[in-house]
């Protein structure tokens, strides 16, 4: 299965959002510098993820982003849930004359989730805890 780079970068930067310390304020120009990704792009992700509540947007001259929950918090399972499209084929019967008889969409319906469970086990502070390489990719300061 693959992510869409609207979900890909969605989650790209709730990783650096994580790496900051807690509260400090970032641009999103700042994390699309980061990631070389267009602004605009970007901009509608952090939209949706500051309404989803994983980003916490502040107006103003000395405003930015910043996470909107504590990592610990934030499951990449439902981060997924809640920006990808999951559905995988379409197999409604206008579209597909197989769709009454055929396994497929059973067996990939367990595959997605598979996947989403998988997901669900892992939290954005666990992708960033004693990480120091992602650290020094991001330019962050490693902390011994």
């Amino acid at each position: 299965m693959q992510l869409t780079s609207f979900t890909d970068y969605g989650l790209r930067a709730l990783i650096y959002l994580a790496t900051l310390p807690e509260g400090e304020l970032t641009s999103i120009s700042k994390v699309t510098e980061v990631y070389g990704v267009s602004r605009n792009h970007m901009v509608k992700i952090i939209n949706k993820l500051g309404q989803l509540g994983y980003v916490d947007t502040v107006r103003g001259k000395n405003g930015g982003i910043r996470l909107g929950m504590p990592a610990n918090r934030i499951i990449l399972g439902d981060v997924v849930r809640a920006t990808e499209p999951l559905q995988i084929v379409n197999c409604s019967e206008d579209f597909c004359h197989i769709t009454p008889a055929c396994q497929l969409k059973g067996i990939l319906a367990s595959a997605r989730s598979a996947f989403l469970a998988e997901l669900d086990k892992h939290t954005l502070l666990s992708l960033i805890d004693n990480n120091p390489p992602l650290l020094v990719l991001l330019d962050r300061p490693v902390t011994e």
